[in-house]
């Protein structure tokens, strides 16, 4: 199975954009630490009169540069990128958390997969000797061997094997939809047996 098939689960994306995140945020604080200029400039026109204001009236424009050195404020950014450090270095902890989450889900469900598939083919070797058994109570009846009592037991095990065949099977159709989810939407595999094959 290869991991990558891990991505398609909703935990671990949402793990790896909060660890983007993170690393965006320290680029950000970093970038706090450097000058920042900022030029604004306006242009207009102006006049006493409202009906003159689109006739020629006299020119406006502004030109403002700002330039802001983080001199003072050094303490409070290295705090923020240290914060900043460390925010991150729990998205990376939460994000191999949920990755390691994700294998052991998958190894159990795969584990539940096949052990419900062994136990599945038991329990149909089960119900083929209960039905041979069938046959042979009432085959000993009909010759006069044994009375009925014995055709109603070998019946009686029979439909109590039946049975549980059919919640091994509905036990194993969890276990798929439980690895399927574990997938984060399932796999590529051939579908299970379905119920009109069972006996």
């Amino acid at each position: 199975m290869p991991a990558d098939l891990l991505l398609r689960r909703p935990d671990i994306r949402a793990a790896e954009h909060r660890l983007l995140a993170a690393n965006a945020d320290i680029g950000a604080a970093r970038a706090a630490f450097f000058p920042s200029i900022t030029l604004t400039a306006a242009a207009g026109t102006a006049s006493r009169d409202l009906d003159g204001l689109f006739e020629g009236g006299s020119g406006v424009w502004s030109f403002v540069p700002q330039i802001n050195l983080p001199i003072f404020t050094a303490g409070r950014l290295s705090a923020n990128l240290d914060y900043r450090k460390v925010v991150k270095d729990i998205n990376v902890a939460q994000y191999e958390k949920s990755i390691q989450d994700a294998f052991r889900e998958v190894a159990d469900g795969l584990a539940a997969h096949g052990t419900f598939g062994e136990q599945l083919q038991a329990q149909r070797d089960l119900v083929d000797n209960n039905q041979e058994y069938y046959k042979l109570a009432n085959q000993r009846y009909d010759e006069g061997v044994d009375n009925y009592l014995v055709v109603l037991d070998a019946q009686r095990e029979l439909f109590a094997a039946q049975q549980q065949l059919l919640e091994d099977h509905l036990s194993q159709l969890s276990s798929e939809v439980s690895l399927f989810k574990a997938l984060g939407g399932g796999w590529d595999a051939q579908p299970s047996t379905p119920l009109a094959s069972l006996k």
